[in-house]
């Protein structure tokens, strides 16, 4: 079994924070599509980051969860990507991690 975590962003560059029906649409898609979501909205993470200029970037994040039995590594590069483009984001980050259902 694997936890799948998607890091979306709070705001865009300009510092504009996304529609709340953006995240209610991933949070729906992730739910039809493996049947279960969790979403840590309420309290967002900060991520820091060096970009390529040296410089220490800010970003305030929310996070989404789901547990999943086999990584379809195709459809989450694809989601990457679709997040990537609705969010107006370089990258998003998307990681999957081996756990144990005790």
């Amino acid at each position: 079994m694997h936890l799948v975590e998607l890091f979306l962003p709070l705001r865009d560059n300009s510092g504009a924070a996304f529609p709340k029906a953006l995240y209610d649409s991933v949070r729906a898609e992730l739910a039809d599509v493996f049947g279960g979501v969790t979403a840590f909205t309420r309290a967002p993470a900060a991520g820091l980051w060096e970009d390529d200029e040296g410089e220490v970037q800010r970003d305030d994040v929310v996070l989404f969860e789901v547990m999943v039995d086999n990584v379809d590594h195709a459809w989450w590069r694809n989601y990457r990507g679709t997040l990537e483009q609705r969010f107006d984001q370089d990258e998003v980050l998307v990681r999957a991690t081996a756990v144990e259902r005790l």
